[in-house]
């Protein structure tokens, strides 16, 4: 019987795009629409593009035929996979799954791209590899359990989006299965992700997305030139990255309905730019202040309450989250964005620039408070 990372190597290799179901290869087109225009936005808009564009310069990695969104510099595949996965991360705007507790599109979307201008991939071989990509990562993250990979301090989506990555850039290359599980075992080696920003308002965040579809690529393209990585990459037992990386996986939930449930179709857009864990507040906010005429002004103070995972995230310490500093700090405040539902009506990324320095939406910022409910906890436990 073949193991985990093996089973999934096998489904990346065979995938087929006219095998795949009509729904899903929409699902992904749409998916990648709305990947490129966050891209794009971030581009013109994102505080990381000085710094990323000049390093990229400085290593090398500028004078390529590979492409950035929104720009016209050409790259090297690894110097654009890098770019483009901080692009689509930085804003806090890009999709996500559920279950996994984490952003399929930033580390996989950018690896592929790559990996497509690399071999004068057609659409559908895009669509395909991508659909390969998203299942790797997802499946994986909810085998880890992300609420103990996040209290063990790791950041799913880059940790996962690694593989994820590799599976994408394999599937271009036409890795075989053995090629595809040793591309596996490479990039296990490369998976990383500290939650360590939320101390300070960091930019680690897309810098791990960046780096998630980089290291994905160059895995891949090592294993297709013959490089030899281990095989057992998620269940192996000295050091596999399920029981590496957390406390009670589940190693089945890698392969289990594999080719039957696509988990591409429980992927969300997101319409607002923060925390996905603090959207059904903003919703919620939103619709009371318009039913109800109200004035911030008068509001002495809002409850809010969330899954444990959600309150670890952005309700947690309260003294931060209540005080923002940088547009980091108010994506993952509940308060802040609630606060500025609630005075706005909205809540957008030109929001962060008008009021994280606002007075009035700080101090109603100090007036909301979030609470782990048990309710939620019920409806949404991991």
């Amino acid at each position: 019987m073949s193991g985990e990372t093996m089973t999934l190597a096998r489904f990346v290799a065979a995938l087929d795009f006219n095998r795949l179901p009509s729904e899903v290869v929409e699902r992904t087109r749409l998916l990648v629409m709305d990947h490129v225009g966050i891209a794009l936005r971030a581009r013109h808009a994102a505080d990381l593009n000085r710094s990323v564009s000049a390093a990229l310069t400085a290593l090398g990695f500028t004078g390529g035929q590979s492409s950035v969104v929104g720009d016209i510099v050409g790259y090297t595949p690894p110097g654009a996979a890098f770019y483009n996965g901080n692009l689509a991360h930085s804003l806090d705007f890009d999709d996500t799954h559920a279950r996994g507790s984490i952003h399929p599109s930033a580390p996989i979307v950018p690896a592929a791209l790559a990996a497509g201008e690399m071999t004068g991939a057609s659409g559908c071989d895009l669509i395909t590899a991508i659909v390969a990509g998203y299942e790797t990562q997802i499946r994986i993250s909810m085998a880890l359990g992300p609420t103990a990979h996040y209290l063990q301090g790791f950041h799913p989506t880059a940790t996962c989006g690694a593989f994820g990555a590799a599976a994408a850039a394999g599937r271009l290359f036409g890795l075989n299965a053995e090629e595809q599980s040793r591309a596996f075992g490479l990039v296990g080696s490369q998976a990383a992700g500290s939650m360590q920003f939320l101390a300070d308002g960091a930019w680690n965040k897309p810098f791990h997305t960046g780096y998630a579809a980089m290291n994905g690529l160059i895995a891949a393209t090592m294993a297709r030139e013959g490089f030899f990585g281990t095989a057992q990459a998620l269940e192996g037992q000295k050091g596999g990255f399920l029981k590496a990386y957390a406390p009670n996986p589940d190693p089945t939930a890698v392969v289990a309905q594999l080719g039957e449930r696509y988990e591409t179709m429980e992927i969300a857009v997101k319409p607002y730019p923060s925390c996905r864990y603090g959207h059904a507040a903003i919703d919620a906010l939103i619709a009371l202040r318009a039913a109800n005429d109200i004035d911030f002004r008068d509001v002495d103070s809002v409850e809010v309450g969330l899954p444990r995972t959600g309150w670890n995230l952005i309700g947690d310490p309260e003294t931060t989250k209540q005080n923002p500093k940088n547009y980091v700090d108010g994506q993952f405040s509940m308060s802040f964005v609630a606060a500025v539902a609630l005075r706005e009506g909205r809540m957008g990324w030109d929001d962060y620039a008008n009021h994280l320095g606002n007075d009035e939406t700080l101090a109603l910022c100090r007036r909301v408070r979030a609470n782990v409910d048990d309710r939620c906890e019920a409806v949404f436990p991991n």
